[in-house]
């Protein structure tokens, strides 16, 4: 046993320090990025924002809708080929990526479905990602598939991160336990706080050439400002993105208020959809939520989009790429004036 004493914060501990800029509007802000992939070496642009692969927001209404702000979606695992050859249409390769976890049958599918739909991302998904296992099949799929930019996790520090960039993945996905419907840190004690993750990770993955997801944890606008202010490359969303028309989830009133459903992918209502409940050796690690019914997304990715470009106008960063070098975050006690928020 150890302890470690150094201080790690998350988003809810720093604001952003404002700095003199030359920016005159907002509108000359600049949210697009251009990568290329160290082990794919492949190449991707657009606004780095992603919709998580979780029942109720990785739909591929959702995926089309996001397409539109050049934005990009992980299409949930559970989908079959005919899902996809039925929904696929409209969408550009780029905009989206098939989901897998390790197990072998439901990998054989996700490989019929690149073939056929021409995909360029993977995402392979589970819960913890320091599983030796989950490094020998992160390494398979890049020996089968050596174009296919492939994302991985999830892990919370410098180390795992390096080891799935050197095992093949060009993205790692960072973040145990901060999403809005996960209990991981309740069941289990195991977690990192969000921010210093984002930090320690990103600076491990950009020393070998390779890129991060920030994935979990932001509930505002500013806190995606902060993700990438911290270094990461992408930002994942899921509770954020959650109770819109495209995403789909069960409709349900509550005093004459429509609401829906929304879920953790390793919560009670998730394993008995998909797995006839949950298996007598674990314990659910999510919880079931209702969320007021929102609209249609566009209105939500607006206003995230608009925050976006006004912190970067605040710190003088003409493109979201120059976000991060003139990023200084400071500690504090308080976020903003509660008074009139219940």
């Amino acid at each position: 046993m150890r302890i470690e004493n150094e201080v790690k914060l998350d988003y809810k501990d720093v604001l952003i320090r404002p700095k003199r800029s030359t920016l005159r509007s907002r509108k000359e802000v600049d949210l697009k990025r251009v990568y290329k992939f160290r082990n794919s070496g492949g190449f991707w642009s657009g606004v780095p924002i992603i919709a998580a692969n979780m029942d109720g927001v990785g739909t591929f209404s959702m995926a089309y809708e996001l397409s539109r702000f050049d934005m990009f979606t992980c299409i949930t695992k559970q989908n079959s080929p005919k899902d996809w050859y039925n929904q696929f249409g409209d969408i550009t390769p780029d905009h989206l990526a098939i989901s897998v976890g390790t197990n072998l049958k439901e990998y054989e599918k996700a490989k019929e479905i690149i073939a056929t739909c021409n995909l360029n991302w993977i995402c392979i998904d589970i819960a913890n990602g320091y599983s030796e296992h989950f490094v020998d099949f992160v390494r398979m799929v890049r020996n089968e598939h050596p174009d296919l930019n492939i994302i991985a996790g999830n892990v919370v520090t410098a180390d795992m991160t390096q080891e799935l960039i050197l095992a093949g993945a060009d993205v790692v996905k960072v973040g145990i336990g901060p999403g809005s419907v996960c209990t991981t840190r309740i069941q289990t004690g195991v977690g990192y706080p969000q921010l210093s993750a984002v930090i320690e990770c990103a600076d491990a993955a950009h020393g070998l050439g390779g890129h991060i997801i920030a994935d979990g944890g932001c509930t505002c606008p500013g806190d995606i400002a902060k993700a990438f202010g911290a270094g990461a490359d992408f930002v994942m969303l899921g509770g954020m993105l959650a109770g819109h028309e495209e995403g789909g989830g069960d409709l349900c009133t509550f005093d004459g208020e429509m609401f829906r459903s929304f879920y953790g992918m390793s919560s009670g209502t998730a394993m008995e959809k998909y797995s006839g409940g949950v298996a007598d050796y674990r314990s659910a690690e999510g919880r079931t939520v209702f969320v007021p019914n929102r609209g249609h997304v566009k209105d939500t990715v607006s206003d995230i989009l608009g925050g976006l470009r006004s912190t970067c106008t605040y710190v003088g960063a003409p493109s979201l790429k120059q976000l991060s070098k003139c990023t200084t975050f400071v500690r504090c006690t308080q976020q903003f004036n509660g008074v009139f928020v219940k």
